[in-house]
């Protein structure tokens, strides 16, 4: 059972894609898991066979528990059947070591900015880590799906910009230009000199001013459903983000993110809600949409200069976006890499994570 997000402590199996002894490849869909927040896919993380469904339909289990077990035809029922029994009788021990060992947010002071963020993966690797910075209105957590499958290879920070989150609630000028220093002093915060950027939305914008302001600290760009790109924005999402202060109203909001309405929770508006009321956080927010959103419209459009930058640049997009026209990522120079993903809207690398991870893979292993 895989670990999404800080908050997760157990999933639900909602439904298996493939039954006991379908072959397997790496990153295919293995079954669904429903959590408090959203309901998302496991993939297979091998190729091999599916020798055993170890949790049935229906049932709730914690993080780290057993779901399938995959072998080949060489290894005998026994044989599984003793594996299985020796993981579940260590699973608690185990599960309990893990739980102490995970990663915790932690708080550094970026040019003055009290910035909280999330470092997973091996601290010892010599290569550029990734950053990951959300959208208007989200936090780290926005990157649920991606960083815990991203840091298996590679060293991944999830941050939260100022405004947002549990980061300080001074959004200075809420433009690009305050942004992007907030950023740059937090890599200079964390002695990191070049990066693998990727940003979702405004985080887009962000990481792309980066890397146009000081294209040294960028090994890559990757931009998701970013702004930046173009002067169309719904501006109805915006506004309306920031005046819902009811749960039914901000749940409608929420669901112009997906391309499958039904993946809002609950709990992902609760939280949400929770959030809009710290103290701060209105005014942060409205600066920050008068900073980048100005008129209703992008006050900063820079796709245009990627041509500038030496490092690899990919767009990925869903092509059901209600919040950002996915039309604007055919607006960026040929030597950019673009990719349109079916079936998913706004919060692309939530609902097709697999597709936005491997890709992301690529442009750091390039």
């Amino acid at each position: 059972m895989p670990k999404w997000g800080l908050a997760m402590s157990e999933g639900t199996v909602v439904a298996w894609y493939l039954g006991e002894g379908a072959e397997v490849a790496k990153g295919d869909d293995l079954l669904d898991i429903e959590t408090t927040k959203i309901t998302n896919v496991v993939e297979s993380p091998h190729t091999g066979m599916l020798r055993r469904q170890a949790a049935p339909e229906g049932a709730t289990l914690p993080v780290g528990a057993l779901l399938a077990v995959l072998a080949g035809p060489e290894v005998s029922d026994a044989e599984i059947d003793a594996f299985m029994a020796e993981f579940n009788a260590n699973f608690e021990v185990e599960a309990a070591a893990a739980e102490a060992a995970a990663p915790e947010p932690e708080t550094r002071d970026a040019g003055g900015v009290a910035i909280n963020l999330l470092a997973m993966g091996d601290k010892t690797q010599d290569t550029a880590p990734i950053i990951l910075v959300h959208g208007f209105g989200g936090d780290l957590n926005n990157w649920m799906f991606n960083q815990p499958m991203l840091a298996e290879r590679h060293r991944v920070i999830a941050l939260d910009l100022p405004g947002h989150g549990r980061s300080a609630k001074d959004a200075s000028a809420g433009d690009m230009a305050a942004l992007s220093a907030t950023l740059l002093a937090s890599l200079d915060a964390l002695d990191i000199g070049a990066a693998h950027l990727a940003g979702h939305s405004l985080g887009g914008a962000v990481a792309m001013q980066t890397a146009l302001d000081q294209p040294a600290r960028a090994a890559s760009l990757t931009l998701v459903a970013s702004a930046g790109l173009g002067r169309d924005i719904n501006m109805d999402y915006i506004e309306g983000f920031q005046r819902a202060g009811r749960r039914k109203d901000l749940k409608q909001v929420l669901q112009a993110l997906f391309a499958d309405a039904s993946l809002v929770s609950r709990d992902m508006v609760d939280d949400i809600l929770k959030f809009k009321r710290l103290d701060g956080v209105e005014q942060a927010l409205a600066t920050i949409a008068d900073g980048a959103f100005a008129g209703g419209r992008q006050a900063s459009v820079l796709g245009h200069r990627l041509h500038e930058l030496e490092a690899p640049v990919q767009v990925i997009w869903g092509a059901d976006d209600q919040v950002i026209p996915a039309a604007h990522a055919r607006e960026v120079p040929a030597t950019v890499k673009v990719h349109i993903l079916d079936g998913a809207g706004h919060m692309v690398h939530m609902e097709k994570a697999g597709e936005v991870n491997a890709l992301i893979e690529a442009i750091v292993a390039g």
